[in-house]
């Protein structure tokens, strides 16, 4: 998860109890209380790292899938 300059905090892949490896990702407004869906990761990842950049984006490297572990990134 990564609390992004606005407050909000984005949760982004990780993994599913039934669903297997995550590239979903949703929005967590933690004054309101609610959750809502945005766009999805590019590739499916869990233990990987996120780290807000200075731009306000957020830099998803590495991680696991189903065949081993990940040498990619991605910004979101």
């Amino acid at each position: 998860a990564s609390v992004l300059g606005n407050g909000k905090v984005l949760v982004a892949g990780g993994s599913g109890t039934s669903s297997g490896y995550l590239n979903s990702a949703e929005l967590y407004d933690p004054t309101a209380g609610i959750w809502t869906t945005t766009g999805n990761m590019n590739v499916a990842r869990y233990y990987h790292t996120a780290s807000v950049l200075g731009n306000g984006t957020v830099l998803a490297a590495g991680g696991c899938i189903y065949s081993g572990f990940l040498n990619s990134a991605e910004l979101y």
